[in-house]
């Protein structure tokens, strides 16, 4: 190979390089639990329990935690209206800023972490009216000693109603498609779904069971 043709070679510039370093060691300290984002999400469930205002994870954080391993930048909480407006009153100005005027999410100011809020009886995806809406978390939330999430089929139910209406959301249905596959979740799970996403399911169920070839 002549020196001409090294030359001509397209080189990877430093900013992309640093970009790839950069990523690789958050996503090193994500998965030792170590990550801003982990910290931003113990803080906030941990003010949150303090108040007494019910709350469920959703997002990424609560795919990791049914066994969906994969890196978030943001924690996704569910609250009700009085919840956020009681969390609000009590820590916005103190740690927490709202994501700009008049949203409803907020930041946390600490660690640098958005904090997407999503209300009791609003819709999944294009926030149309439609048979599947974000629940209330007194009633809907499981807990434990330190997090409170929603129940799996509840979590699947407003990924497949968001991805399903929402163009822009279409993670959300390649993370049922993760979740299918890596926790082996059956084609009869969507007989624990609502009727509007059942089809879908068993639509990216059917996809998950073709091998990648090798």
């Amino acid at each position: 190979m002549t020196t001409e043709t090294k030359r001509s070679k397209p080189a990877l510039d430093e900013e992309t390089e640093g970009r790839f370093f950069t990523g690789a060691a958050e996503a090193t300290r994500f998965f030792m639990g170590e990550s801003d984002v982990q910290r931003a999400l113990e803080k906030l469930a941990r003010l949150l329990e303090a108040d007494g205002i019910p709350y469920a994870i959703l997002g990424g954080m609560a795919l990791n935690a049914y066994g969906y391993r994969r890196v978030t930048v943001d924690v996704e909480v569910l609250l009700t209206r009085e919840g956020l407006e009681a969390f609000r009153a009590k820590h916005l100005g103190l740690g927490y800023v709202q994501s700009f005027p008049g949203s409803k999410s907020l930041r946390d100011t600490e660690h640098g972490v958005p904090i997407d809020v999503v209300l009791a009886g609003d819709y999944p995806g294009d926030g149309l009216p439609k048979p599947v809406a974000f629940p209330d978390p007194a009633v809907a939330a499981v807990r434990g000693a330190r997090i409170a999430l929603l129940p799996m089929p509840q979590l699947v139910e407003l990924e497949l109603a968001s991805g399903m209406t929402a163009p822009h959301r279409l993670r959300d249905l390649a993370d049922v498609l993760e979740l299918v596959g890596i926790l082996g979740l059956p084609a009869d799970f969507a007989d624990k779904l609502a009727p509007f996403v059942r089809d879908k399911y068993r639509e990216i169920w059917q996809a998950a069971q073709a091998a990648d070839p090798t």
